[in-house]
């Protein structure tokens, strides 16, 4: 290889589709090569990622009509490719995608498919971030997904991790200064700032772009942004946005971009901020699971004392804390929404991945609440102001659970992710011996959905069904601020839309002043 410009190398090789390559490094204080090591931005790793990498053939698309649509237009399904079917591929998320037009879904949202150590992983251990995961399908499996969404009409979002990289397989230190000095608690932080960040930088945008332009991916997930090591005056997530709007601008596509942040800070989706089409609204999704759940352990303690007047302020505002403090993190925190920004900014939930898999047995609210708590907590995600997302099976009360699973190549890293699964679930209050193992394969086997339900089971899958369809019949998607009112009395929330009333009983007693027995609630067509 030939030494150029800026630490870059470059070589007159050519690489056909079908062969493998990689790099042999040696520093300049060493007389020998080290190993083959897989290119930094390998497209495909057919072998795992210790493997070498392979260019990726080049897809016929055929989904030119395809013009996307908006965030605030849609309601999306949170999905984990490994164990949405029984199959655990690409190709048999489509064998579903009927069910999900049925359902009223009109984006499904894909969990990290990059790839990562072994066959079994949520997918934020992942490393490559240009490939994707072969047990899945690979590349091809991933853009005949895409396609085949498109001709449906139906969009594709997809979660990306650029906050660090999983620990098995991270090549990147051995090519340049990908890491900074700090951590992220799941990873050591990537170098955003520190020096000879811009070639890092470049490597994040670099992946947006592959993902929004040459897979035609209609919108990303960032990861926990609140994680991002980027301390200079221009925010990677500001560049991020302008790679979107960019490639808007070229396909004539929508593209969009939602953050997930606990920061609560509208910076991230003000228009006059950095502009990002949405964020993961967490407050709504806490106030509810504390009023009906009654858990108030760890970070729901604030949510828990606020009680309904907490989920009447997140309704209207979005955020609850709005520079208020908590008492969880020990200080004020968040802050108000600007009025250039819409409801539909935000994307709320009755459960994510996230909710359900860290708990210590991965339990789902519909493991444990009653068939009127479901409704209830459907009712208020999907006819609330914000644009609603639904994790996989919670549609019709799946009884399987969600744990997080893993299955590193090297044991050693195995026995650390155990431990500190341990360790963050004894803060939060739960015993040793309640916690699954996450590199038992018995636990990823008890995460695949059981798609044959029961009589309840189809009721509540009739009522998601008939919620989503009022949504999109009132069109809450158009829905400003302005438009609607939240008010409580007593135990019932009442949200007042100009054509659509919903009243709330979010308590386990009988209010007679409204007629609502126990967790019921009431649709008034105006």
């Amino acid at each position: 290889m030939r030494a150029g410009k800026a630490g870059w190398f470059a070589c007159d090789a050519q690489v056909a589709v079908g062969q493998r390559y990689g790099f042999r490094l040696r520093r300049h204080d060493e007389e020998d090569f080290g190993p083959a090591l897989p290119d930094p931005r390998s497209r495909r790793q057919p072998d795992g990622i210790h493997g070498l990498s392979a260019p990726v053939a080049d897809f016929q698309w055929h989904d030119q009509q395809w013009k996307g649509r908006p965030l605030e237009d849609e309601v999306i399904y949170e999905l984990h490719v490994g164990t949405f079917t029984p199959e655990g591929t690409f190709a048999a998320v489509e064998t579903r995608l009927d069910y999900l037009q049925e359902l009223g879904v009109t984006a499904i949202e894909l969990m990290p498919v990059q790839p990562f150590g072994g066959d079994r992983n949520w997918g934020y251990d992942g490393v490559s971030w240009f490939a994707v995961h072969e047990g899945y399908g690979g590349p091809a499996g991933l853009q005949h997904l895409v396609e085949t969404c498109h001709a449906r009409g139906m969009s594709v979002i997809l979660d990306v991790v650029f906050n660090h990289f999983g620990p098995d397989g991270n090549y990147l230190p051995a090519f340049g200064p990908y890491l900074s000095n700090g951590t992220t608690g799941w990873g050591e932080a990537v170098n955003y700032s520190g020096p000879n960040s811009d070639e890092v930088r470049r490597y994040c945008l670099d992946a947006a772009r592959q993902w929004l332009e040459d897979y035609h991916i209609d919108g990303l997930r960032l990861d926990a942004v609140h994680a991002y090591d980027d301390r200079g005056a221009y925010s990677i997530m500001e560049q991020l946005q302008e790679v979107a709007e960019d490639v808007e601008k070229r396909s004539g596509a929508h593209k969009y971009l939602i953050a997930e942040s606990d920061l609560n800070d509208p910076k991230l989706i003000a228009p006059s901020g950095f502009g990002l089409a949405g964020q993961w609204v967490d407050d709504v999704h806490h106030c509810i699971h504390t009023l009906v759940s009654g858990e108030d352990n760890a970070y729901y303690a604030d949510y828990a004392k606020a009680g309904i007047e907490g989920l009447r302020r997140t309704m209207a505002e979005m955020f609850f804390f709005q520079g208020s403090f908590s008492t969880f993190r020990a200080r004020t925190h968040g802050r108000p929404l600007t009025s250039d920004i819409r409801p539909q900014a935000g994307v709320t939930y009755t459960t994510t991945h996230d909710q359900t898999g860290n708990r210590a047995q991965g339990d789902r609210p519909s493991q444990n609440l009653s068939e009127e708590q479901l409704r209830l907590k459907a009712a208020l995600v999907l006819l609330s102001p914000y644009v609603p997302m639904l994790f996989m099976g919670e549609e019709f009360a799946a009884q399987t659970p969600f744990p997080f699973f893993c299955s590193h190549e090297r044991e050693e890293l195995n026995e650390a992710t155990r431990r500190g699964r341990l360790a963050e679930f004894a803060a939060h209050g739960w015993a040793p011996d309640l916690v699954m193992d996450p590199a038992d394969p018995a636990t990823f086997d008890a995460a695949k959905l059981n798609w044959v339900f029961d009589a309840s089971q189809a009721q509540i899958l009739k009522a998601y069904r008939e919620l989503i369809a009022l949504r999109k019949k009132h069109r809450l998607n158009e829905i400003d601020f302005d438009d609607f009112s939240v008010e409580t009395e007593g135990i019932v929330l009442t949200l007042r839309y100009p054509t659509l009333a919903l009243e709330a009983n979010c308590s386990s007693t009988d209010d007679k002043a409204h007629g609502l027995s126990p967790w019921e609630y009431r649709i008034t067509e105006l």
